[in-house]
């Protein structure tokens, strides 16, 4: 049971009131009470405005619900039901032209084009890693992943032939980035002497090497001919640092397991460590404890022998949870407080210091605090996020619009109504971004009576899916996000298919998305090179027509479907064995992304964007009578055993088959067998239920 302390009537954990009081306000020479009472009176207007909202959300769901029923046995009429949802306010008329008017943006996200992480904030290593991910050496990022082709490095120290293509690879790289006038990069045979084919791409000189730039980013060519790599190379070139990562989200929410203040304050405490530039963590790598913080800038001398400074780290913006979710950390007017109105106001009073300039670093250098906001249904909900923000600014006493915002278009309600989202937010904007999974999560719960869904692998290639890539890219053109916004695309999910990803995620770029998300510092290295391949700004400008709303609102039914037991089966298997993967340690030990190996041992990047399709999806098939609960029930226990065999060599690992009651087996079965009743097929309700149940038994 919490023991809570009381300030202006806000129930508190003492050790998250302690660490406002003395570690965010102290700082900022802001008083107290004076505080509390504000966040109190902001508490009483959004609050009943938050579950309003909510309500409304249910409300539709139900008219939705009670449309399919009535027309069960029907084929689907798409002129019909169209015009339903406009009727019931699902649907709203667009707005008229207008152009967003984001001010004091910094070029990570208006003018340059790069490659984003995501990284739970709750690891203080990962974070850590992510924020110090802006440069990264191309020379590793080859070595040590799959992207050549060479045979892989033998074990046993450093293997020459491996190291041979992986300095051939980088001098095609050189070659293709930063042309020379009449010769190779494999043909120099020292740093002096370097000639252009454009000079203007010529930066300066570092303490290592050379320092270039291409298509907006930085390229440094380090010389080292007594190293390792230099010595095996005639023009002693070491290594290429390529400048990566130019944004990273540090995320409460979706790659998180915070259910209680304990977790709470940790992922707000980490976010400080960010901000002041003191966060560190040590752990035991190779029998010695090894030390991380942040990185420092990177200096240079330019052609006028000036000394400058290039950012050593992302520009973080801390990805808040959405509108749903309420947490026991502190409790008001009898009742948890809805926890992303805690994290706006907590993340924006810990991110007022950097405004304040009080960390070693600085973050933002056009004085503006980055929030991305997630699974907020349509422009009234993007309002009310809007009319918090301008709250959370006033308590704060900040100038309007100091808080940014990033708009996950990742439900329905959302992408059918963009413009209007966008408008809604249109002063204070700075990032929109698809999120295939949410959204087909969504897809599937909306539309749960309508009939059963097709297979998870053919909605890659549905009519609504193609829509909405589209349609996220050309509504924001259309509205001047280009050169003052983010527009982005969604992860690649399998972070050791480096290969593959350097084949396939150029698309992005074509496609017109100037970010999109990788899963690791050394994907981002990799994922760079696409943007030295493609100018995404002259992309943007030579892109078409957006996409209708008929395609996007094209419901993936399955009919005339026959599948086969066998294809039944294999589907249901894949569905339960990734559910069971990710649930078992979201439960057990608190992770809320991890590397989760797949039904074919390949591992993926899970979250709980990957958990919402999964369970919405055997809950569909379960609803309309494709599978049974019997059939359900089978599969669990069979993946049950695949999981706890790929997670063997855990010594933390508790097995799921002989846990059968225990909170993570439990938590599987109930978010499918009560998928169909969870608000808009979210799994974070069940997920919190049964963690802190098991919180509760440690």
């Amino acid at each position: 049971m919490t023991q809570y302390v009381t300030r202006a009537g806000i129930e508190t954990d003492p050790a998250l009131a302690t660490f406002v009081e003395e570690e965010v306000l102290a700082p900022l020479g802001r008083d107290p009470e004076t505080f509390w009472q504000g966040f109190a009176r902001l508490l009483g207007e959004f609050a009943p405005r938050n579950a309003a909202l909510l309500e409304k959300r249910e409300a539709l769901q139900a008219q939705i619900d009670a449309w399919h029923r009535e027309r069960a046995g029907q084929p689907h009429d798409a002129e019909a039901y169209r015009a339903f949802i406009e009727d019931i306010g699902y649907l709203v008329p667009e707005p008229g032209d207008f152009t967003i008017g984001t001010q004091n943006v910094d070029p990570e996200i208006a003018t340059m084009a790069g490659p984003q992480l995501v990284v739970p904030i709750l690891n203080a290593r990962f974070l850590l890693n992510a924020a110090n991910a802006r440069w990264g050496s191309l020379y590793d990022a080859f070595y040590g992943t799959d992207t050549l082709d060479a045979p892989p490095a033998r074990p046993g120290g450093y293997d020459e032939d491996r190291g041979a293509a992986v300095i051939a690879e980088g001098r095609r790289f050189l070659d293709e980035a930063l042309p020379l006038v009449d010769q190779s990069w494999a043909d120099i045979e020292g740093r002096d002497n370097i000639g252009l084919q454009d000079e203007g791409q010529r930066v300066g000189t570092t303490d290592k090497g050379l320092l270039f730039h291409n298509n907006g980013l930085h390229i440094e060519v380090q010389f080292d001919a007594d190293s390792p790599i230099g010595k095996s190379d005639k023009a002693g070139i070491s290594d290429i640092v390529l400048e990566a990562a130019l944004t990273t989200i540090a995320d409460c929410e979706d790659s998180v397991a915070a259910v209680d203040a304990e977790d709470k304050l940790t992922a707000y405490r980490n976010w400080l460590g960010i901000i002041r530039g003191d966060l560190s963590d040590s752990f035991e790598k190779g029998g010695k404890t090894v030390t991380r913080e942040l990185a420092a800038d990177k200096t240079y001398t330019d052609a006028s022998d000036t000394q400058r400074a290039l950012p050593g780290r992302s520009l973080m913006f801390v990805r808040n949870v959405g509108h749903l979710m309420t947490n026991p950390a502190m409790r008001w007017d009898g009742a948890e407080i809805p926890e992303g109105i805690l994290d706006a106001v907590m993340t924006s009073a810990i991110s007022a210091q950097d405004i304040a300039g009080l960390g070693t670093y600085g973050n933002s250098r056009k004085g503006s605090i980055y929030i991305v906001k997630p699974k907020m249904h349509g422009p009234e909900e993007c309002g009310f996020t809007d009319d918090l923000f301008n709250a959370v600014e006033d308590l704060l006493e900040l100038p309007r619009h100091t808080i940014k915002v990033g708009v996950m278009d990742e439900e329905r309600r959302t992408s059918a109504n963009l413009a209007a989202c966008i408008h809604a937010v249109k002063d204070r904007i700075v990032f929109i971004n698809t999120g295939f999974l949410d959204r087909t999560g969504d897809e599937i719960h909306t539309s749960m009576r309508a009939g059963p869904m097709m297979r998870k692998g053919e909605m890659k290639n549905s009519a609504w899916l193609k829509a909405y890539e589209a349609r996220n890219v050309g509504i924001g053109l259309r509205h001047g996000l280009s050169g003052r916004a983010q527009i982005g695309k969604g992860m690649w999910a399998a972070p050791d298919l480096m290969g593959q990803m350097m084949l396939e995620k150029i698309g992005h770029l074509r496609a017109g998305a100037n970010t999109a998300w990788v899963p690791s510092p050394t994907a981002a290295t990799l994922h760079a090179i696409h943007y030295h391949r493609e100018d995404v700004f002259e992309v943007q400008k030579g892109l078409g027509d957006v996409p209708g709303l008929d395609d996007l609102l094209t419901i993936p039914l399955a009919e005339g479907t026959n599948w086969s037991e066998d294809e039944i089966r294999a589907e249901l298997d894949n569905n339960c064995q990734g559910l069971l993967g990710y649930v078992v340690r979201w439960i057990d030990q608190g992770v809320g992304c991890s590397k989760v190996p797949d039904l074919n041992d390949v591992g993926l990047m899970e979250d709980r964007a990957t958990l919402r399709i999964s369970s919405q999806h055997i809950a569909n098939w379960l609803f309309h009578g494709v599978i049974t609960e019997d059939q359900v029930m089978d599969s669990l226990r069979r993946m049950a055993a695949k999981v706890d065999q790929q997670n063997a060599g855990d010594p933390f690992y508790e097995p799921l088959l002989e846990n059968e009651d225990g909170p993570a087996f439990s938590a599987a079965k109930d978010l499918i067998f009560k998928g169909v009743e969870q608000p808009s097929g979210y799994t974070e309700p069940l997920l919190h239920q049964w963690r802190l149940r098991k919180k509760a038994s440690c």
